[in-house]
């Protein structure tokens, strides 16, 4: 855990770099209470530094206007985080990224004492990646940045959608922007469908800001918003299945946009779609718990089939051992 101190210059960082701040985001950026967050302000006003409170519901913190530090140097903790953010954006290939990463590891390597630099060097030579199974769908920066932007501000945007089968025009209140295995995904109030939609950045063919503005609704999720959303699309096959586990086990095995999840008597009813009927027998066997085919029927074909080759694998096994041991082996 780091120092207090250092918790009290990172917030006068964020400060910095950001007009306001509410009591909230400063306490989930630096992980303490809102209590913590308060003594951290208090001890930058005793200093000297000019933090100005607003109260109210879209109060929070800021520094005086015109109030501003000399860049302060990173700490080990700080470099190592953009090191492994800047490699880890390279490595999924966002944006095409490839010369705006290695512009800023130059620049971060340059302002780094000798000693830092060195120990940082080290870990860009000495981290290797796995492959990237997917990929990541590439998103335009201006568009990210403009969208972010507007989400920010509560400024609503104009948009020209590509869906999959037509061609749209319309405007939305955009709430965030959610990256969700390996796609991202802005959410908002879309004016066409008078409804939360979510929208894939990467068929967003053109994007501009309105001056209308707008309030987003303050108990509103992004993130719960898509997973819900994914896990309840209609395509594919539906599919209900009762798996033998608490509802709380069942939770940590099964990511929340595979389905919804419903506790019953004898367990935990998953709903849920396939295109593949063998990609979902491969899938509950992963689960690893007794389960029950409610629907469809042809799940339950899909799993014998599925049975009965994981048994031919078997037997190929044994006998393929037996004839490798020595003769007389009795081990």
């Amino acid at each position: 855990m780091s120092h207090p101190a250092t918790r009290v210059l990172t917030v006068l960082e964020l400060l910095q770099s950001r007009a306001r701040l509410s009591g909230t985001e400063l306490a989930d950026r630096l992980d303490v209470d809102a209590r913590t967050v308060r003594r951290y302000v208090s001890a930058l006003q005793e200093l000297g530094v000019p933090v100005e409170s607003e109260a109210g519901r879209y109060g929070g913190y800021r520094l005086r206007p015109g109030y501003k530090l000399p860049p302060m140097m990173f700490n080990e903790e700080e470099a190592l985080a953009l090191i492994l953010g800047l490699l880890a954006a390279r490595r999924a290939g966002l944006l095409d990224a490839a010369p705006a990463v290695e512009g800023a590891l130059a620049k971060i390597d340059r302002v780094l004492p000798d000693r830092l630099r060195g120990r940082v060097q080290a870990v860009q030579g000495a981290l290797a990646f796995t492959p990237l199974r997917g990929g990541f769908a590439a998103s335009d920066p201006n568009l990210l940045l403009g969208i972010s932007e507007a989400a920010q501000e509560n400024r609503r945007v104009w948009l020209r959608y590509r869906a999959a089968d037509d061609m749209t025009e319309r405007t939305i209140d955009p709430y965030g922007v959610v990256v969700h295995r390996g796609r991202w995904y802005a959410v908002g109030w879309c004016h066409l469908r008078e409804d939360i939609r979510m929208f894939r950045l990467d068929r967003i063919q053109a994007l501009e800001a309105r001056d209308e503005t707008f309030s987003k609704p303050l108990d509103f999720n992004c993130v719960d918003y898509v997973l819900e959303s994914l896990a309840t699309v209609q395509w594919g096959w539906p599919i209900e299945v009762e798996l033998e586990l608490s509802l709380e086990e069942a939770r940590r095995r099964i990511d929340p946009d595979m389905g919804t999840l419903e506790e019953t008597r004898g367990g935990v009813l998953l709903r849920t779609q396939a295109d593949a009927l063998d990609f979902m027998a491969r899938f509950l066997v992963q689960v690893d718990c007794p389960f029950r085919v409610l629907h469809p029927p042809e799940l339950r074909e899909a799993v014998r089939r599925l049975a009965g080759q994981l048994s031919r694998y078997a037997r190929r096994s044994e006998r393929g051992r037996r004839a490798r041991s020595p003769i007389g082996d009795d081990t």
